[in-house]
């Protein structure tokens, strides 16, 4: 069995766990079409049911967005919605390969992109929700496209840069160790030892300080800090990203003030936002610079009403495989497991003790409810972290950037 091959092993045993009699619907661009056969037939040979590949390509999306009116933006194909819900209450799990170009839709009106997103985040809500509320076994992996590949490895020819990126993947994803699955397993355990912590202080508030970061996080009631893995409203244990190393639990809505400076790129909509800074009064941010992106990060925080509040706030070690290597991947499922990072938009509701609380109760809780949920990074060698307990005792939890 060849690398490539023990990679699509471990996204469908590891990470979505699949069990037999499933269904498995994956989601892959047309430049991924290989590893997503690879996928399909470890998937079969696991005893999926069945195995529903979905390809998209983001070149015709970009051609779309630019010649389209608004009004074919707006008429959103419900059928696809229909088709896709059928499966995913009938508990079918869902793998996402993700091969993005980063700057694609860089000549694209940032309004027509905060449209279009807004228009497919409405009509995908029950399937956020499922996916969100961890009512059915997800997970994210990457595989190299040749843009993608060339802004990481400016200076090599396309396919050595494609050869170079797909090499720090299977770095990232431990696959060059003799069992990746028992590294995987170790890591893991690894990672419950800090929720165990965690969980165990139930913290109050968070205090990050670092560059152009002063910020202060509290915490609500009943908050459960989650790293490593996650288990399905059913009792299945799978595990969202590969890569990752984070523990992350969801900060509270109303309680989040102080300044925040981003650390990496953030790649939003085929978009670069870098270099920004946010200012938070009472959970929301109230105002905002980027060096990069401005207008296209003014989109998504005017998304909805809970866009421009968090819902994710994750610890990250600046030593880590992903930040060994130096590199930005200009990928968030990457720069994000190298960093400190937050998310705008929606919690997760397994972060919550009642994760079947209604949606008109959150909000007087302190959890954020959003179309959307987007990472982005923080962290870095500078970055100190502590924690703030009920009777206002300050415990270190980031010393330059790693676990105290």
């Amino acid at each position: 069995m060849n690398r490539l091959e023990k990679y699509a092993e471990l996204a469908v045993k590891f990470g979505i766990n699949l069990q037999k009699g499933q269904t498995l619907i994956v989601n892959a661009p047309v430049v991924a079409a290989e590893f997503a056969r690879l996928i399909s037939k470890v998937a079969y040979e696991s005893g999926a049911a069945l195995v529903l590949v979905e390809y998209s390509d983001e070149e015709i999306v970009h051609d779309k967005l630019h010649f389209v009116s608004d009004d074919v933006i707006l008429a959103y194909p419900k059928w696809r919605i229909d088709g896709l819900m059928t499966y995913i209450r009938a508990g079918a799990s869902v793998l996402n390969i993700v091969s993005q170009h980063p700057t694609l839709m860089s000549d694209i009106d940032p309004k027509r992109l905060a449209l279009n997103n807004k228009i497919h985040s409405e009509n995908l809500k029950e399937y956020r929700e499922y996916v969100m509320g961890s009512k059915v076994s997800w997970c994210i992996v990457a595989y190299p496209n040749k843009a993608w590949a060339s802004q990481v490895f400016p200076h090599m020819s396309e396919d050595d840069a494609v050869e170079a990126l797909m090499d720090n993947i299977f770095k990232a994803t431990r696959m060059y160790d003799a069992d990746p699955l028992a590294a995987w397993e170790n890591h893991v355990d690894l990672l419950k030892e800090k929720l165990v912590l965690l969980n165990n202080h139930s913290f109050k508030s968070l205090q990050f300080n670092g560059p152009g970061t002063d910020l202060s996080v509290d915490l609500p009631d009943g908050h459960i800090w989650h790293g490593g893995g996650a288990f399905t409203t059913s009792g299945l244990e799978f595990r969202p990203n590969l890569p990752t190393e984070e523990v992350f639990t969801l900060p509270h809505k109303h309680g989040v003030n102080g300044t925040l400076s981003s650390s990496k790129p953030l790649i939003y909509l085929g978009n670069i936002i870098d270099d920004f800074v946010l200012k938070f009064e009472n959970g929301k941010v109230v105002s905002f610079t980027a060096e990069v992106g401005y207008d296209v990060l003014k989109g998504l925080l005017e998304t909805d009403e809970g866009s421009s509040y968090l819902g994710e706030v994750a610890l990250v070690p600046h030593n880590s495989p992903i930040s060994n290597t130096n590199l930005v991947f200009r990928n968030t499922l990457f720069d994000e497991n190298a960093s400190c990072h937050f998310a705008f938009g929606m919690a997760y509701m397994d972060c919550y003790k009642d994760p079947t609380v209604k949606q008109e109760e959150l909000d007087g809780l302190g959890i954020n409810h959003s179309m959307t949920h987007v990472d982005f990074m923080v962290g870095g060698p500078e970055i100190q972290i502590h924690g703030i307990t009920e009777s206002g005792e300050k415990v270190p939890l980031f010393i330059d950037g790693n676990w105290a």
